[in-house]
Order: C-alpha cells, then structure tokens, then sequence
C-alpha cells in the first residue's frame, strides 16, 4: 500500500469498506466502529511504518481494517470464531497489534509507557481514542501524565460523537463546540522551527512559549482548549474522512517533538447508508444483506426474551411503584434494556459515559441521600469499579442494586469481555448480597427484592442473551435473602448450582433418569453466593457422600470455594466436584455453547461428573 500514490487512497479506502461489510454481514461482528475510521487507518498504515512504530488502539472494536491491512484478509472470516482471529487486536495473533485492547480509555497510558520507553530510539507511537472513551477516568490520567513527562506520543481523538448510544457529558458538548486556528498553528509551528534552529529553545522555554501561545490563543478564542491547557499541542478538528488531508497533515505531525493531538471528526458507519443512519443497531448488527440492509434476525415470536429486556422492562415496573428507584449506566442504555426507562422517565435514568468507577460512586452518593440506584454494568467492565463498590458502597452499606449483565462466558467478544471474575472477586467483601437468577421469573424477584428497605449494597449477577421461559411474567414479591431452593429430591448426589447454569443440571437430570435410572439425583438452586444458604449446606453435608457444584463464572473462589470452606470448617465430609470456568488460562472467543464445552461446565460436563462418581462407588 505504501508504494501507491496519495490519490489512489480513496480507492484502497473503498475496498477495505466493502471488504468489511461483506465479511460482516455473513460473520457477525463490530461494524459501525470499524467503517468510521476506515481513512483514519490507511492515512496511519500509510504513513508511518508499522509495526516498527506503535499504533495503540482504544476500543479494539475500530480496528477490524488495521486487521485487514496487516496480512489478515483472507483469514478475516475465522473472525470471533473458536480458533480463529481474535475478536480485538492481539499481540499474540499479530506484530502490528502493539496491545491488547477489549474496554475502553486505556490508549493514552499504554502508548505513553512505550513512547516513554522508545524515547531514546526515535520510534513513533500513536494512540487512538475514540468511540466516546475520552469520558473513562483512566483517559484523563493518561494526559495529565503525557503532559508532564518528556515524550513524542501523538493522540488522535476519533470523535464520532459516540460509544455504542449517543456519547454523552460535558466531553461530549466540548467536543462539539471545539475549533481552532489552522493558520494561527501553522504560524506558531513556524516561529518555533526557527526559534529551534537558532537554538533558543531548550526544555524550560519551550514550556513557557507553549504556555505563552497558549495564554494568546486563550485571550482571542470563546473557549479555552482543555488539552493545550495542559501543554499537548492541539491539532484540528479536520475531516477524518479526508484521507489526503489526513495523511498530509499525519506526515506534519510525525516528526513535531512533545506530545500532540489531533482531533478528527468522523461518523460511525461511514459509507455505509443504513449503518450512517442507525449507528448503534448497527454497532453489532448481526446477519444483514449487504445490497439492501436488511438485517437477517431470528423471529422472536415464542421464545424466552433476553435477561437485558427481563430487567428493562422490570424496572420500569418497579420504578412506578417506588419513585425513589433511579437507573444508572455507563453507556449501555441500549445493551442493557435501561434505554426502555430513559424513554419514558428521562430525568430518573443517567448514562454517565464510560465511566465505571463513577457510575458505582455516583450511585453511592444518591443511594446515602435517599434515592435507590439501579446501577447496570456489564460484568467484565464492572472489574474497573472494584475499589468504588468496596470504598463507596459496602463500607456504608448503601443501599445500591448493582445489575451485572453479560455475567459468565459472553461468547465470540472473548477473554476481555467474559465476566468469569465477579462471584469470586466479590464473595470476599462485607455487607454485600451477591444472587444470580435462575430464569426470568428469579430475575423479577430478585430485583423487587433488591430495592425493599435496609437491604444494603445488592449484587444480581445473569447471563447474555435469553432465558428459558416465554411467559416470563410473574407477580413481583420477594424472596427470603439467603435462602436457596430444592429443585429435585435424590439420595445419592446432590448438584449445588448458581444462577442462569443451573439449566444445564435440569437437563443433565433428566437425561440420567433414563440414563441410570437406579441413580437419584437432587438438586439445589443456591440463588444466594452471599449470604449462602447454611440450611441447604447442613442437609448436604450430612446426607450426601457426592457434592457436585457448578457455576458460570472462575472455579476458585465462588461458590464451589464457598461449599468446600463451609464443609471443612463445620467437619462435614463429602466429596465435592467442582465445576466452574478455569482459573489456569483465559477463556478465548467462540459460541457460548462451544465455550461451556470446553470449561466443563455444560450439560455434557454434569453428566460426566455424575458418570465417574458412579464409576468409583
């Protein structure tokens, strides 16, 4: 690509577009992002020379033409599939991926440690940011450090005034209304080349003629600009779609010494109309026929509903009831199912932005004056608000219903976005509930539960995607906190299950009744990590010789932990199988059913569990 001309750019630019519309609409994946910074990727490509220099990307879900690009085309349609290419750049699969990157607002920090690193050998590294991350906390500690530590690093700011919604915040409207003087940049860059030539800049001067140039474009502009408040030259806002204008301006920017940015605009699903006008359906879309956009979605009709749409629908149930309840995100109105009550009670839901830690914290602050915070994050981003629910929520015992969605093994989006951690990164914690539905009807009653007086900071953990029941409807009562319940009577092994995979015991049962009938089997849904079921543990303890336990989420540290603890500290002997994710190894991509297959944890797993005890007795 390097050996053609700047004017048969567009060209490559259109094929690398059609490339990842074709590909993504018979293997399903992140669309939108990708198609927005389609110029921005060839212009870096192009002119700089990867892998030697880094680009680091944020939010990997961009870079599915940096993928193309690098010696992946023909491979591209193993995408996100089980042993095929990584759904986000990896390291592992690629030189030209520098990082591992699956959540948002790390770019900054990563690219400034290697340009820190590669100071003294002149290596170029850029980080982009984009896809609404520049509202992550980590983002912000990322410039605040690039601005006081000697480096070359170039951040170029996609801003497609997204996330999967609308972005939101007060980044957002400055964004928008953020311009500059190209000629006044032009002429400040001037007089520094010739300061510097005639030696008149050292590290002491230069700061004080940015601070300088920084105090004049201050007193003739509206708007301060934030980032050459903290000494990072200022580039743009330019059209990312421009890619001669992209590429001219990189090249003007590639060998500028201290830190830089360079602020684009761009439009998320560029080039392709329906994505263009639907950009968050047409974040991940799913099957679609490219010619028409049509998407190709399975009939809804006579199937269990999604645990998101179960709990969008619930709150708004229960926020009629309770007008203390308030719904929180950050970001993932639509992922979640909270978009349903931001239509319909816009002043009692909050999109924070990306920004987990604060959407935790926030929650607390509202929670200690009164109001009940539903706060929904998916599992594996809530790992970034661990210290906010410990600090700002347990300690005080506020009374917060923190919603993990997408908890477990996620699918084809792999290890960074799997929510294995939660149970046992939590269990240790005071003062926090920890429960995990069953199916919809435990979802509902779990969450009324939940918001009732003095229960304290309230953890629900469920799966992606569907249920099991089609009338998922129920009367919305409370269940006793703590308290499991039997599902099947047996005498010969009891299964101890959590949550969504206890579904999997129920078919594993039934399968075995005719499969060794002389065999009885009980089973016992938890509901509760903690407080755990002591009653449910005394009566296992004491009349089974064969305790098999089973959850979606890490083996060591859950609920299998729980019941092994509990036994040896109350002199309880039977034997216990633990099944649960493994804690040896990450998870990779592939199907949620292709996932459970491999960690053990499916109905094949139970029944194999069940087939060895027998075969020892």
């Amino acid at each position: 690509m390097r050996k053609l001309s700047v004017e048969q750019l567009p060209d490559v630019c259109k094929e690398l577009r059609d490339d990842i519309v074709k590909e993504l609409s018979v293997n399903p994946g992140h669309l939108a992002s990708s198609l927005g910074v389609t110029e921005l990727t060839v212009a870096l490509h192009y002119v700089y020379n990867t892998p030697e220099d880094r680009i680091v990307w944020d939010v990997g879900h961009q870079a599915y033409g940096h993928k193309i690009l690098t010696g992946r085309r023909e491979s591209f349609c193993t995408n996100r599939k089980l042993g095929g290419l990584h759904p986000f750049p990896c390291p592992e699969e690629s030189e030209y991926d520098t990082f591992t990157c699956g959540h948002a607002s790390n770019s900054i920090s990563v690219a400034l440690g290697m340009a820190v690193a590669n100071h003294d050998i002149n290596r170029n590294v850029v980080a982009v940011i984009g896809d609404g991350s520049m509202s992550g906390g980590l983002a912000f500690e990322g410039l605040n450090n690039v601005s006081s530590s000697p480096n070359n690093l170039l951040i170029i700011l996609n801003d497609n005034n997204m996330s999967i919604d609308r972005s939101v915040g007060g980044m957002k409207q400055y964004l928008l209304s953020l311009n500059t003087n190209e000629s006044y940049n032009r002429y400040r860059y001037n007089i520094a080349q010739w300061m510097n030539s005639h030696g008149l800049l050292d590290d002491n001067r230069k700061k004080l003629v940015i601070r300088l140039g920084n105090a004049v474009k201050a007193a003739l502009s509206a708007q301060q600009n934030i980032f050459e408040g903290m000494n990072i030259r200022y580039f743009g806002p330019i059209d990312g779609h421009d890619i001669k204008e992209l590429v001219r301006v990189i090249r003007h920017l590639k060998d500028m010494k201290g830190p830089k940015l360079l602020h684009i605009h761009t439009t998320k699903g560029k080039g392709y109309a329906p994505a263009e006008k639907q950009a968050t359906i047409w974040h991940a879309p799913g099957k679609f026929d490219p010619k028409t956009g049509e998407r190709l979605c399975d009939d809804p009709s006579n199937k269990p509903p999604k645990y998101q749409d179960v709990f969008g629908e619930t709150l708004i149930e229960l926020a009629r009831q309770n007008d203390k309840i308030v719904g929180v995100t950050p970001a993932m109105p639509t992922g979640c199912g909270m978009n349903k009550m931001m239509e319909l009670m816009p002043k009692r839901t909050f999109d924070v932005g990306i920004a987990e830690g604060h959407a935790v914290t926030f929650s607390g602050g509202m929670a200690k004056e009164g109001l009940t915070p539903f706060c929904n994050i998916y599992s594996a981003f809530a790992q970034r608000a661990y210290d906010n629910i410990i600090h700002d929520l347990a300690i005080q015992r506020l009374g917060v219903v923190l919603c993990l969605d997408r908890a477990g093994i996620v699918g084809e989006d792999g290890a960074t976005h799997h929510g294995a951690f939660d149970l046992a990164a939590l269990r240790p914690i005071p003062n926090i509930t920890i429960c995990a539905p069953m199916n919809e009807h435990e979802l509902r009653k779990m969450m009324f539960t939940a918001q009732l007086p003095n229960q304290g900071p309230v953890v629900i953990r469920y799966p992606r995607g569907s249920g099991v029941l089609t009338d998922w409807r129920c009367a919305l009562e409370a269940i006793p906190v703590g308290k499991g319940r039997k599902l099947a009577s047996g005498k010969d092994i009891a299964i101890l299950s959590i949550g969504h995979i206890g579904n999997h015991v129920t078919k594993a049962i039934e399968a075995l009744r005719e499969q060794r009938p002389h065999i009885t089997i009980a089973h016992y849904d938890m509901r509760y990590l903690r407080p755990i079921d002591k009653d449910i543990l005394n009566e296992v303890g004491h009349n089974f010789k064969n305790v098999i336990t089973i959850e979606d989420g890490v083996r060591d540290g859950g609920l299998g932990s729980a019941v092994l603890e509990y036994f040896a500290d109350n002199g309880l002997t039977p034997r216990v199988i633990r099944l649960g994710i493994p804690t040896d190894t990450f998870m990779e991509h592939g199907t949620i059913a292709q996932l459970q297959h491999i960690a053990r944890i499916d109905t094949d797993a139970i029944i194999n569990a069940v087939d060895s005890i027998c075969e020892q007795e």
